[in-house]
């Protein structure tokens, strides 16, 4: 069943902190992720009829595929331009937090965000879909277009990595 533009419209806007995260993740850089979302959002309002209401399809799932194929869409241009892409961990930002303990709380989030940005993009992929967003392997393997059990490996790899990147960053501030 359609939706209605004015509706679209709100869904979207509603949704915007959680596309700029998933943004973010595919970028790896501020500015970009800024461009990713603009260029998702202007075809969501541009064509609102492309979304159809589905039983058991989320809003914000659809959303993410989108934004999805517009970044490979761009990745593939830029590619055949022979451009590249590099992330730097100021678009990752602060951690949100503040008070005593700050600083190390600010330390301890850029070492977790400067391994998160050096996971496989696959793996960093999955993990903000399921740990950031909160979709399950279901809904991530949907939008990703690959089974639950790829989601389940990559994640659980993504995760293990960062364990023991993060681990060993505490051991060699402990010597």
């Amino acid at each position: 069943m359609a939706v209605d533009a004015e509706r679209i419209r709100r869904m979207v806007l509603d949704s915007l902190p959680h596309l700029g995260r998933y943004a973010l993740s595919l970028t790896g850089e501020g500015a970009a992720a800024d461009d990713l979302v603009q260029a998702t959002v202007l075809k969501v309002l541009e064509r609102p009829d492309r979304y159809r209401e589905q039983p058991g399809k989320s809003f914000r799932s659809w959303l993410f595929r989108l934004c999805r194929n517009v970044w490979i869409d761009e990745w593939r241009r830029e590619r055949a331009r022979g451009g590249g892409r590099t992330a730097t961990l100021d678009a990752l930002g602060d951690p949100p937090i503040d008070g005593a303990g700050a600083m190390e709380a600010r330390l301890d989030w850029r070492d977790t965000m400067a391994a998160f940005a050096r996971l496989p993009e696959a793996q960093r992929e999955v993990l903000h879909l399921v740990a950031v967003e909160g979709m399950s392997y279901r809904e991530a393997a949907e939008l990703l277009a690959v089974p639950v059990g790829t989601v389940m490996s990559r994640l659980a790899r993504a995760r293990t990595r960062l364990a023991k990147e993060l681990h060993a960053s505490e051991g060699a501030e402990a010597d």
